[in-house]
């Protein structure tokens, strides 16, 4: 399932902080951030319950989009 988040990541630093806890919560999912986007989008491919591990991870804030 692919999972779409509108996010709070829009510099490097904040790029590199979420991308240290995507891979230790997802190890081996396939997720990638469009920062050229106004949302920041955050797209995750996985058939994990990934709403409940990311919209509340203390890193960086995210809303899920239909």
């Amino acid at each position: 399932m692919i999972y779409v988040f509108k996010t709070s990541v829009d510099n490097p630093s904040k790029f590199e902080s979420a991308s240290a806890l995507l891979n230790e919560l997802l190890p081996g999912t396939l997720w990638n951030f469009d920062l050229e986007d106004c949302d920041n989008i955050l797209r995750i491919d996985s058939d994990l319950d990934i709403p409940n591990l990311i919209l509340n991870n203390g890193i960086f804030d995210c809303i899920e989009l239909e």
